[in-house]
């Protein structure tokens, strides 16, 4: 089986990549618009995790739509009853939430996250 992209060390080295932007004196600002990076604990693992992801906003609610889903396991933590998740960095301070993962009928995953 061939692999893709997201099977690739080139992912991490991209996620790093975004993660800079998210640091950066200038740009920043702009890129933290629509980027965050979250933190979770893995269920079976129990260990701390952190990823960057795209997000939508609208008021104490954030929407990540989780791009290539099939490819990625850390939104299955989310799944059923939800759990606990932080984004770092969220308007100037981390900021905990509620987050539950669900999966629409054509395969869409998004999670959604409440905060606290």
């Amino acid at each position: 089986m061939a692999r893709g992209i997201f099977d690739s060390p080139v992912v991490g080295i991209l996620n790093r990549g975004f993660v800079g932007l998210l640091n950066a004196p200038v740009i920043g600002r702009f890129v933290s618009r629509g980027l965050v990076v979250i933190r979770y604990v893995g269920r079976r693992s129990g260990r701390t995790f952190e990823t960057p992801v795209g997000y939508r906003r609208s008021g104490n609610r954030i929407v990540i739509t989780v791009v290539a889903p099939d490819k990625k396991t850390w939104w299955r933590n989310f799944l059923g009853e939800g759990g606990p998740i932080t984004l770092v960095n969220l308007d100037g301070a981390d900021r905990t939430g509620h987050a539950v993962a669900e999966r629409d009928e054509e395969g869409r995953v998004t999670v959604t996250v409440d905060l606290e």
